[in-house]
């Protein structure tokens, strides 16, 4: 088993990658043997994710993984899927995909808060879950789904990697730290809410088991098997959400916070266990199920979306600058200058704009800014404006958990930026730590690796991740007039959010 492999699939909202990966002593192999993406599109009067050909994907990535192994030599012990969270498929009692599941950007939930908060109050459906009320949340896409007519035929309803994972054994449960996802999990029990489900008038039929990260679903179906040259090798229910695997793979050190940085930044802490109280609901941060009985208190941050899809933009109008050589223009404005213009990076208009540039300058414009032309300029609005929204919730997190936190490791793609981890440490006067980039598919491997026995706790498998890795450090730096830019960023957020 030392000298196993395990294959981590991980799929983003938009890409995908298959991994193989080696945790034998002495190592920390991670490689790359397939990337992928599938942009959803609208089909049938919603935003919807093209499933048929995610799989097609997934199956490719396996194929290579599996010849890549017998390569090197050594068995492939295990897979692991993880994905972005609240999406889900419906399948009817033959394990047939009903229809393509609806992408959690698509406009069916506007208004849906509102709505499901009619029937059970916020107070209580926090009090209940534990759970941020966002209203692409699975509990309010359902409730949307419900009014608009669930197919009558549908047995059950499956989370984006629980639906992969059927795809692949045959067996239909629901992982545990993507079900607390959906809003729909009792925080106490751990298990689905009746009484929710009940007051929403949604089907009971369709709630799988929840089972927890590590348990091992079976091998891969026979055909499958076959066709990927895998036989034998079993699938193992990781930290199924991909924010559940990152902050898994992160080597966290005592009273340091994460952020885990991608087309979202998830920023929280691993307490001892969910804190649910009227304070931490009026704040709407959130408790997600961990593995191996951790808990994520955190809350989400629109993230470098903004920036990915200003660059799309400019992209169209034909003007493409190189990622590396953006942030190299970003960083020669700040010498210049503390940051000027900043914006609100959660405001709701940023999900899913026809055009983001054109939504980031209607909020300077409300704001009585000009706002920037040249995409440098712009791309460092977004990126200050990030590291002061990170300070925000930081702060709040040590209010709520009444502890300090004394350093802020940032993992997952979004930790390679170096202007945005250098003004984070600057604006939040913590130290940053910028690693693993690819924590989300090494916390895969390592519940994986756990389950499996290679090693006897998350602990010593985290211990044997830092073992390997060589984290940048970044320190704070002051600058003139960061108090000034500190006010006008406390004066922005004040206007979009009453208490934060």
């Amino acid at each position: 088993m030392r000298d196993s492999l395990y294959i981590a699939v991980d799929l983003g909202a938009g890409s995908g990658r298959v991994f193989l990966v080696g945790v034998s002593p002495g190592e920390l192999l991670l490689e790359e043997v397939r990337r992928f993406h599938y942009p959803p599109g609208h089909r049938d009067g919603h935003l919807r994710w093209d499933l048929p050909h995610i799989f097609a994907e997934i199956k490719a990535g396996l194929h290579v993984a599996g010849a890549r192994a017998r390569e090197f030599g050594r068995p492939v012990q295990s897979i692991g899927v993880d994905s972005w969270g609240v999406d889900y498929g419906l399948i009817d009692g033959d394990g047939r995909l009903l229809e393509d599941p609806i992408c959690y950007r698509d406009e069916r939930t506007t208004g849906e808060i509102e709505k499901v908060c009619s029937r059970i109050s916020r107070a209580d459906l926090f009090d209940r879950t534990g759970i941020q009320l966002l209203n692409f949340n699975t509990i309010f896409q359902l409730s949307a789904h419900a009014r608009e007519g669930i197919p009558g035929n549908a047995a059950r309803l499956l989370l984006i990697p629980d639906l992969i994972n059927f795809m692949l054994t045959g067996r239909a449960v629901t992982e545990y730290t993507n079900a607390t996802t959906t809003q729909l999990v009792n925080a106490r029990t751990g298990a689905w809410d009746r009484d929710i489900i009940e007051r929403l008038n949604l089907p009971a039929r369709l709630f799988a088991e929840i089972i927890q990260a590590g348990t091992d679903l079976g091998p891969l179906r026979p055909g499958l098997a076959a066709e990927t040259g895998l036989e034998g090798v079993h699938v193992i229910a990781t930290a199924t959400h991909d924010t559940g695997s990152a902050v898994a793979g992160a080597p966290l050190a005592d009273g340091w916070a994460y952020i885990s940085s991608g087309t979202w930044s998830l920023v929280g802490v691993e307490p001892d266990g969910a804190l649910v109280n009227a304070e931490v609901a009026r704040h709407n941060f959130t408790n997600e199920g961990g593995a191996f009985g951790t808990t994520r208190f955190l809350k989400n941050v629109m993230g470098l979306w903004i920036l990915e899809s200003c660059r799309r933009e400019w992209k169209e109008s034909g003007l493409e600058i190189e990622y590396d050589k953006l942030l190299g223009q970003v960083a020669a404005l700040a010498d210049k200058s503390p940051p000027q213009e900043l914006i609100f990076p959660d405001d709701p208009r940023f999900l899913n704009p026809p055009s983001m540039v054109g939504a980031i300058a209607e909020q300077l414009n409300e704001l009585g800014r000009r706002p920037p032309v040249d995409p440098p300029a712009l791309a460092k609005v977004i990126l200050d404006s990030l590291a002061f929204r990170y300070r925000s919730v930081l702060r709040a997190i040590e209010r709520l958990t009444g502890r300090k936190i004394q350093g802020v490791q940032i993992v997952g793609g979004g930790c390679l930026n170096d202007y945005l981890n250098q003004v984070t440490a600057s604006v939040t006067g913590l130290p940053v730590l910028a690693g693993p980039a690819e924590a989300t598919v090494v916390g895969n491997v390592l519940v994986q690796a756990v389950a499996q026995g290679r090693f006897e706790s998350l602990a010593e498998a985290r211990r044997h991740v830092m073992s390997h890795m060589r984290p940048k450090k970044f320190t704070p730096l002051q600058s003139s007039g960061s108090e000034e830019a500190e006010r006008r960023y406390a004066a922005i957020e004040a206007r979009f959010v009453e208490e934060d």
